[in-house]
């Protein structure tokens, strides 16, 4: 078979693992186009010399052929590239679905190139569903007690205003397993008495059955809170 034969597997990779990149793109993640289609295309071509490459080999004595086996190395060399896109602080993991993007990704590429593009676009459509259908849905999802949540509160220094969250976190059923207090260098003008107070960040995780948002509506409405923050530290960051 003549190389020009086979390109259309490789402009396949190309545009199928592109349009997983910009949708990464759009979303602002670690990994955006140019390395989501890198992957597909490189995948493809690595697919591509595993299976043709080696053609003139073929026939002669103790010479076998096992094109399974570059795809086994691809699907391992690039746990690589998804290790470091992934990040840890604290009980909070970040980019597992960046990483897996780019582990579906070379999966696209790797179908491309072995001549099954029915497959690389079926699994480039669940992509896009998996990406766009499954967020909405996570929320309702029925929450352990034992999940983490992370509360992200900037406030004005000096108010008692962090006794007042506590005590509002306690009264709903919130249990606090770690508190990071933050004092920013900028401030704002209390209407009160004229005088600038320092803004204050503090970062709680915290444990508790009903759902934190109503808790961060809640306390965004108490005198002094800056702004809040909600998220679950152990969702995967779409």
């Amino acid at each position: 078979m003549h190389e020009l034969d086979i390109l259309w597997r490789l402009g396949l990779a190309l545009a199928l693992s592109s349009a997983i990149g910009v949708e990464r793109e759009v979303r602002q993640k670690t990994a955006g186009l140019s390395t989501y289609t890198l992957v597909g295309v490189g995948s493809a071509a690595f697919m591509l010399v595993s299976i043709f490459g080696f053609s003139d080999a073929v026939g002669q004595a103790h010479v076998s052929l096992d094109p399974s086996r570059v795809a086994a190395q691809i699907v391992s060399g690039i746990g690589f590239i998804g290790g470091g896109i992934i990040f840890v602080r604290r009980d909070s993991v970040r980019g597992l679905t960046t990483a897996a993007g780019v582990w579906v990704t070379a999966a696209v590429g790797m179908a491309c190139g072995g001549n099954l593009p029915l497959v690389a676009l079926a699994t480039t459509v669940i992509y896009f569903v998996v990406a766009y259908a499954y967020p909405p849905f996570v929320p309702l999802l029925p929450r352990s007690r034992d999940a983490p949540s992370e509360l992200r509160l900037v406030y004005l220094d000096g108010q008692g205003i962090l006794r007042e969250i506590l005590t509002e976190c306690a009264r709903r059923g919130f249990s606090i397993s770690d508190v990071s207090i933050k004092h920013e260098g900028n401030s704002a003008r209390n209407g009160t008495n004229g005088h600038r107070d320092r803004q204050v960040t503090v970062e709680l995780e915290i444990r508790g059955r009903t759902p934190v948002s109503e808790l961060a509506a809640d306390l965004n409405e108490m005198n002094g809170i800056v702004n809040v923050h909600a998220g679950d530290t152990s969702a995967i960051a779409y």
